[in-house]
């Protein structure tokens, strides 16, 4: 799931560093436009509907906390 993550992240923004940082909000990686496409890539990459109540940034700091996010919508 990682991987995948990874590469939706990629495909919004090919030029971050994204194993590399700890938040990527206050990194600068992903800005609220970033969020929106991110949601739409892992929407379609993981044929889910992630509610706009967990669209916060609590939930796209990092990758573990993206699996998390997608993992309630998966049952993984």
């Amino acid at each position: 799931m990682k991987k995948k993550i990874l590469e939706s992240l990629l495909s919004v923004r090919p030029e971050g560093e994204f194993l590399k940082s700890d938040n990527f909000i206050l990194d600068g990686l992903l800005d609220s436009f970033d969020v929106v496409l991110l949601v739409s890539n892992l929407d379609k990459k993981f044929n889910i509907s992630i509610n706009g109540t967990d669209i916060t940034i609590d939930n796209f700091i990092s990758i573990n906390s993206i699996v998390g996010l997608v993992s309630k919508y998966t049952n993984n």
